[in-house]
């Protein structure tokens, strides 16, 4: 019996669609490599200068790359320049007002969230307002304050008005994302005989942990770099935090650049140090509530 061989008509594969000249791309990288360059401009001028004397500096130019590496620059910040006490006078002040503010923030936080009574939302707006305000229009306010309460010139003037000024931001924070903690958490934990602060400590704290861990890097990060309150509130040097006692380095009639952004890159340390620690739960505190 004879068989019949159709003809092959070609492939049964779809025609795939020619790939295009990726102009979005090309844009993108154009549009944002110049503006990241501008960016780089500073960190790279702050490391060149601090690796050269200050002779090649000032033969030179600032943009002469260093002929050799001057390492002695950093030891002389934290020596000499004072760069050592400075920066224990930076997490002295840093380090209460974080914690501090964090454990008020979290419980007014924890009692405008789950609790209904009269003038919470008050309450509430008033925290949100205080975060609009321009705190250097509080300045003569703030000095006053200070000094009719002794604290002008000592730590506490900076841990507490720091504590105070970031409150708002934190409470608002930490308000908006325990309110997302599910109810039945809480009626379970009652039902077993837990009162509100043993809520508030086993439950509620543990849930919050990637906020306040993005909190604290944020705070962190603005307490330990202010200038505005550490210059207003403080005088004597052996009390200035390192943003303020940077200005030590420069003197009256000539500046000692290379020493000066040596003790810069020392005094940015800490910052970096904490995000790299906390960096997954930063990320996790920023996307938080971003889905289900």
């Amino acid at each position: 019996m004879a068989t019949t061989t159709l003809p092959q008509t070609g492939s049964l594969r779809p025609a795939t669609k020619r790939a295009g000249f990726p102009w979005k791309t090309l844009l993108f990288y154009a549009f944002i490599i110049p503006f990241m360059l501008i960016w780089l401009v500073p960190i790279f001028t702050s490391i060149n200068t601090s690796l050269r004397s200050l002779e090649s500096i000032v033969a030179d130019g600032y943009w002469t790359l260093p002929t050799s590496i001057e390492w002695g620059n950093f030891g002389e910040a934290w020596t000499t320049g004072g760069l050592s006490r400075y920066m224990l006078n930076s997490f002295i002040v840093t380090i209460p007002a974080l914690l501090g503010c964090l454990l008020l923030s979290s419980m007014a936080a924890f009692a405008l969230a789950r609790f209904n009574f009269r003038g919470n939302l008050l309450i509430y707006f008033t925290f949100v307002g205080g975060t609009l305000l321009p705190f250097q229009i509080l300045m003569l306010p703030v000095f006053k304050l200070a000094n009719n309460l002794n604290l002008y010139d000592t730590y506490w003037a900076l841990i507490l008005f720091h504590m105070a000024f970031q409150l708002g931001f934190c409470t608002f924070v930490l308000r908006n994302f325990m309110r997302t903690i599910p109810g039945e958490i809480f009626d379970a934990a009652r039902i077993d005989g837990a009162n509100e602060l043993r809520i508030f400590g086993q439950h509620v704290l543990p849930l919050s942990l990637p906020s306040l861990a993005a909190l604290a890097t944020l705070e962190f990060t603005w307490i330990f770099n202010d200038y505005f309150w550490a210059l207003i509130l403080v005088q004597q040097d052996k009390l200035k935090p390192v943003t303020t006692g940077l200005g030590s380095l420069m003197g009256e009639y000539q500046r000692a650049w290379n020493v000066l952004f040596a003790g810069t890159l020392i005094a940015v340390v800490p910052t970096i140090l904490l995000f790299v620690f906390l960096q997954r739960y930063f990320i996790q505190g920023l996307t938080m509530g971003s889905g289900k």
